[in-house]
């Protein structure tokens, strides 16, 4: 298990919102892989992202996994709706890791729609016939 975002100092610290889709299809991944997994970003040479349950790591390949930024401290609350954003801690361990948020999540979602797909394009989704009147 990945622990050194825990272990560096951080660059800078604060509270961050985590958008719904990006939240619920990480939960979805982490049913299907309890112990997390690893995504190397297309696009972003030594870069991966390391999905756990308690945070999200974007760590340097190149420079023995050190973590770039972090998304932890995740606030869920029992009531909450599916579409509202994820109050959490957002640390970066490097002055220039703003600059790829946005696109580390854009890619985390396509790879792990791939990921979730079973591969089985034959259902579809049927509509209610309407009623006569």
């Amino acid at each position: 298990m990945y622990t050194r975002h825990l272990e560096v100092p951080a660059y800078s610290r604060g509270p961050a919102q985590i958008q719904a889709p990006h939240y619920n299809i990480v939960q979805r991944a982490l049913i299907r892989k309890p112990d997390g997994l690893r995504l190397s970003l297309p696009g972003l040479r030594t870069l991966d992202l390391i999905v756990l349950g308690d945070a999200w790591v974007i760590v340097d390949c190149a420079l023995n996994d050190l973590p770039v930024a972090a998304w932890s401290d995740f606030e869920i609350d029992a009531g909450r709706a599916l579409h509202e954003p994820i109050v959490c801690e957002l640390a970066y361990f490097h002055a220039h890791a703003g600059m790829i948020i946005k696109q580390v999540l854009e890619l985390m979602d396509d790879l792990l729609d791939t990921e979730l797909k079973d591969g089985d394009d034959s259902h579809q989704v049927i509509d209610f016939p309407q009623k006569e009147e």
